[in-house]
């Protein structure tokens, strides 16, 4: 019963993620709102992160199956995909090193700067 009500609190953030994406004019994704109102919600200590661990841990040990009917679709679409393969395989292997470097850089600001405001608070 348990992850039933974690998998039904993940499943409502996504809804409203949804209705964001419908009243808010903004070309941005439904997911994108959902995971910024989960964020939210867990640093307001408004869903308190126990709420969803033991499903949130379950989907992420799941994820990589989730992206096995994306694949299809794409080995489905090669006929249409084969002109434009070695653009979209380019921009695929570009996007991926910017990610990585911004998501490290990302990283290494936010430890250095939790690592001044605890030195900061030991002085």
């Amino acid at each position: 019963m348990k992850h039933i009500k974690q998998f039904f609190i993940i499943i409502l953030i996504s809804f409203l993620g949804e209705v964001c994406r419908s009243i808010i004019p903004l070309p941005v994704p439904a997911s994108i709102y959902g995971l910024v109102i989960l964020l939210v919600a867990l640093e307001t200590r408004i869903l308190p992160l126990d709420a969803i661990r033991d499903t949130a841990k379950f989907l992420i040990e799941i994820m990589p199956l989730l992206f096995i009917p994306a694949a299809v679709g794409l080995m489905d679409s090669y006929v249409e995909l084969r002109g434009i393969l070695v653009p979209v395989l380019v921009i695929t292997f570009l996007t991926t090193i910017f990610v990585m470097v911004g998501a490290g850089r990302t990283a290494q600001f936010v430890i250095r700067w939790e690592r001044k405001r605890k030195n900061e608070r030991n002085d």
